[in-house]
């Protein structure tokens, strides 16, 4: 079982919020307090990041961590909120167990949702690559603020320095759980197959996606793909934001969030 955080009203129908790859539950600090004050919500770390330390001893998947998670909670459905590898995470439920999913929000969706190494992309990845190859934890950490918080389109004096730090000290935390995991541990992780990108048709719940101008274009890409492919979808274009939506703009977030899962218990 994951750890979590559960907070709220009793009664309404649970909101789950998965975060990104970069990150924790920490995350959905700045948006915690707004929406457990009208909902029943659930924060989780996944596998491997924040306090769910525990290495996999077989075969294994984040979505599987979520639903027994749900299944240990009680928590028959609900609607859910993902960014980036926990948007992923997110359709992924909603292909596995249709019933348990009431409605999505996916922001600067990632994870399993990207359909292209894009040049960006692979710049990133090996630029992470040859940093933990080496050692140097705090250089991975860095490399992830600057592609992901900053974006390849601004400096680092634009985003605040609090969600920098913030996405420093949790994505370096990952990396120090993880960097020692064998490759058998990773080679162990259960993919859907075929892959989420070939089955957004079947996707029956509404989805919203909320997409910032300045994140990676392979990120953007995704969201693109995701309003051709899921047929109940609305789109959210922020021109001011990254990769990490409810992070930077916390107040327009959170609102979004109550206001989309209202709509769709209507």
């Amino acid at each position: 079982m994951l750890t979590y955080e559960r907070s709220g009203p009793t009664g309404s129908m649970p909101v789950l919020l998965l975060h990104a790859g970069i990150a924790d539950r920490r995350m959905w600090d700045s948006i915690w307090p707004t929406l457990t004050a009208e909902r029943d919500v659930v924060r989780v770390d996944l596998r491997g990041f924040g306090e769910s330390t525990e290495r996999p001893a077989g075969p294994w998947s984040p979505r599987a961590d979520v639903l027994a998670t749900l299944d240990a909670l009680g928590v028959d459905r609900a609607h859910v909120v993902g960014c980036s590898f926990g948007a992923g995470v997110a359709v992924e439920l909603a292909l596995e167990r249709p019933g348990a999913v009431a409605s999505l929000v996916l922001a600067a969706p990632g994870g399993s949702l990207i359909t292209e190494r894009t040049e960006e992309l692979a710049a990133f990845w090996e630029l992470e690559g040859k940093a933990v190859e080496a050692g140097d934890l705090d250089g991975a950490a860095e490399a992830n603020v600057v592609a992901w918080v900053d974006g390849p389109h601004r400096g680092p004096d634009v985003v605040p320095a609090a969600v920098r730090d913030a996405v420093r000290t949790m994505q370096r935390r990952a990396f120090e759980l993880t960097v020692d995991w064998p490759d058998e541990v990773w080679e162990a992780e259960e993919e859907l197959s075929p892959e989420p990108p070939e089955r957004l048709d079947e996707i029956a719940a509404p989805t919203l996606v909320i997409s910032g101008e300045l994140d990676i274009d392979a990120i953007r890409l995704a969201a693109d793909h995701l309003l051709t492919g899921v047929r109940d979808v609305r789109a959210v274009v922020w021109p001011d934001v990254a990769h990490v939506p409810p992070m930077e703009r916390p107040d327009d977030f959170a609102p979004q969030v109550l206001d989309w899962v209202a709509r769709a218990e209507e």
